[in-house]
């Protein structure tokens, strides 16, 4: 049997403005998903039960694209730590841990770039062939991951990802931000809200709302500047301006609709005892993002409002096999 796992993400930076080209920056959270997989008899398996390609397209294309049709079949397990459906990159996880151990069955070493390949492509499998490659990078390279149209000075470029989209071809460039050893003394306090919001939903509705309201273009480049300022704040040790960029993100996303009344709520309380605090991800739902140094308070005051709460270190490990 082979095992391996893959961080989960939160974006810090960029969320929605990324699909209008902006940057997004984002941190690896230390809430894992590990897939087992185990040479079985009969069929695929997951979780006990056949593959079902419709159900799990994403493991289909891993399958078919890294073992081929007359593979050997395999029963894989999958137990996630993250919270489901909340916007935590729990999907880009699967596909790179799925595409570490599969890759490790059949003797290929731990190569980041080449599982971050395929796991975006199995994502865009999965998307009908859209796919940011944000959070299949953030999975597997752990750390801080910055992605842009171009490349950026403030961080290390890691490579280039292309994709054959329906409205054509796109081009990012992946970057590590290198974090101060000061980081240790920083923890990002998660809170979700039990409310699920599917992404679709939120992008079409913030497509609409910039359709009427062109003039809101300058929001959306605004969070393009925050996740670059973001990037210098984070590598000069700059946290007290990270919270501040933080609190001007959420008023940004909130000003054009993705945010909702609980996670505005979580954001004001999570701020009295945080550096900054915003919502996370899609929006409508979902999850914030508190930056802290006091992550007991942070966390009791986010669940006397309700709210379900992870703490995690400011970056967590890359895509890794847990044993072979």
């Amino acid at each position: 049997m082979v095992t391996a796992s893959a961080a989960g993400k939160a974006i810090l930076f960029g969320e929605h403005a990324v699909v209008y080209g902006e940057p997004a920056l984002a941190i690896a959270i230390d809430a894992r998903v590990s897939v087992s997989l185990e040479p079985c008899k009969g069929d695929w398996k997951i979780d006990g039960y056949p593959l079902d390609t419709s159900r799990h397209p994403h493991i289909a294309y891993l399958k078919n694209a890294i073992l081929g049709d007359d593979s050997q079949n395999y029963s894989i397990q999958i137990n996630s730590e993250l919270f489901p459906a909340a916007g935590l990159g729990s999907s880009a996880a699967l596909s790179s841990a799925c595409s570490a151990a599969m890759l490790s069955t059949i003797g290929q070493p731990l190569d980041p770039e080449k599982i971050s390949a395929l796991s975006h492509l199995a994502e865009a499998a999965a998307q009908a062939g859209r796919a940011s490659p944000t959070d299949t990078s953030t999975a597997t390279l752990g750390g801080c991951v910055f992605v842009s149209d171009k490349k950026e000075q403030s961080s290390e470029w890691r490579y280039t990802r292309s994709l054959e989209t329906p409205e054509g071809e796109r081009n990012w460039e992946v970057h590590s931000v290198t974090l101060p050893p000061s980081v240790n003394d920083l923890w990002l306090v998660v809170g979700y809200t039990g409310i699920h919001s599917p992404t679709g939903d939120m992008v079409a509705g913030l497509a609409e709302l910039l359709a009427k309201h062109p003039e809101k273009m300058t929001d959306i480049s605004r969070m393009g500047e925050l996740a670059r300022n973001g990037v210098d704040a984070l590598s000069n040790g700059d946290f007290t301006m990270v919270g501040q960029l933080m609190d001007e993100a959420h008023q940004l996303l909130a000003g054009v609709g993705v945010s909702c009344k609980e996670l505005d709520d979580m954001v004001e309380v999570a701020r009295r005892s945080s550096l900054g605090a915003k919502m996370t991800g899609a929006g409508g739902g979902g999850c914030m993002l508190a930056l802290t140094t006091n992550p007991e308070e942070t966390s009791a005051a986010l669940e006397m409002r309700g709210g379900r709460v992870l703490v995690t270190p400011f970056g967590a490990p890359s895509v890794r096999i847990e044993n072979s």
